[in-house]
């Protein structure tokens, strides 16, 4: 296990970090620390073009399609100075980390001619149609339907949870293609212009105020019948390859971010007072040693990694941090004291603790929640059987 990285890697680290720092305390300093997903989005248009012009807007993906072919160390070293420095969350999320990937190793010369420069250069961005109201976590359960009608697929159905799609160009959609199919059959992953007739989409107020995910309905949308990736029928296969970039290296240089949250929590217990209470000070101790263990996990899997693919180590990443980042909002609460139970209060350090508690209740839910997680290390990373069935069969 390598607890550092080379030379060369850290000459890359400085690259990035001065090249973040000038730019997020020069022309984007309105953007640094902000912490909403969804404010500000002409100046995050903006900023996604100066990582382009600047080379960090995909640095992770091959060269010939506009990355720098960072290895697994680059790309979770600029994540961290990313994190470090303060950068606004990207809008362009789903399209340089899931849509470009899924792209470049699934779709057609013409796919990635058409798609992957307007991606990396922040010129059209991207939203998940994955999840509806009775399939969340059981993709295999998708009911939106595609139907070819003269050289085009039209879509009827529902999406949720579609992240930033108030300002998507795009939308990948998981959809059924084969009449009277069920489970992962007769699924195809299908590209669509997102602002047509055919899709409204309407904003879910989320408990802490945002309106970062949406509501999406498909009504006789349209999409060319070349805009499936992977070949008609096989959308299940590129939907599991999508999830696998999603709980990937980008997870990985997470811990930068979450320091800064933590050290946010801390200052308001010194602030309040709270620091004071050895039940609070054992539990910020507890909540730094799970820093530590997640930075040092991280290295380990680095380590593990062959060329640009995760160990099988990788896959426990996501439930690790995710119920560590959720317990911090407890903590953030508990610090808070009572002050914390109502909102719209002038007290220092207040809404952030509040808002710090609100928005970590989703993670052990989104990007998978940490029961689906589970199985897929249980399945794919130790080789376990799946669950028999009543028959005693296996569960396939």
């Amino acid at each position: 296990m390598r607890l550092g990285f080379t030379p060369e890697q850290e000459a890359f680290r400085r690259e990035a970090a001065d090249w973040l720092r000038g730019q997020l305390n020069g022309p984007f300093a309105t953007l640094k620390n902000l912490k909403s997903q969804s404010a500000m989005p002409d100046e995050r248009r903006a900023w996604e073009r100066a990582l382009h012009k600047g080379g960090w807007s995909v640095v992770g993906w091959p060269r010939e399609h506009g990355g720098r072919g960072a290895s697994l160390a680059q790309q979770v070293i600029f994540a961290e100075e990313y994190a470090r420095a303060g950068a606004p969350g990207r809008m362009s999320h789903i399209g340089v980390e899931l849509a470009g990937p899924t792209i470049i190793h699934f779709g057609s010369p013409e796919q990635k001619a058409r798609f992957l420069a307007k991606i990396a250069s922040g010129e059209e961005f991207w939203a998940q149609g994955y999840s509806e109201p009775n399939a969340g976590s059981d993709l295999g359960s998708v009911r939106t339907r595609a139907d070819l009608d003269g050289g085009e697929w039209v879509v009827n159905g529902q999406k949720i949870w579609t992240s930033l799609a108030q300002y998507a160009d795009w939308i990948f959609v998981l959809a059924r293609t084969e009449p009277g199919s069920s489970g992962s059959k007769g699924l195809s992953f299908l590209l669509m212009p997102i602002r047509q007739p055919g899709i409204t989409i309407r904003p879910i107020r989320q408990i802490n105020g945002e309106a970062e995910f949406n509501e999406t309905f498909f009504d006789g949308a349209r999409t060319a019948e070349a805009n499936v990736v992977g070949g008609v029928g096989n959308g299940w296969q590129v939907a599991m390859g999508l999830l696998a970039f999603e709980r990937g290296v980008s997870t990985l240089g997470q811990q930068m971010g979450f320091i800064a949250d933590f050290d946010a929590v801390v200052a308001a217990a010194k602030a309040n007072g709270a620091i004071d209470d050895p039940a609070i000070r054992r539990r910020l101790i507890d909540a730094y040693a799970g820093l530590r263990i997640m930075r040092y996990t991280a290295l380990r899997t680095l380590s593990a990694a062959e060329g640009h693919s995760l160990s099988r180590e990788g896959m426990t990443q996501k439930v690790y941090w995710a119920t560590w980042y959720r317990s911090l909002g407890e903590l953030a609460m508990d610090v808070a004291g009572q002050s914390g139970e109502v909102s719209e209060q002038d007290v220092e350090h207040l809404p952030m603790l509040q808002n710090l508690f609100l928005s970590t209740r989703a993670s052990t839910i989104y990007g998978g929640t940490n029961q689906i997680q589970r199985n897929l290390i249980a399945e794919r990373g130790l080789g376990l059987p799946r669950e028999p069935r009543g028959d005693g069969a296996i569960r396939k």
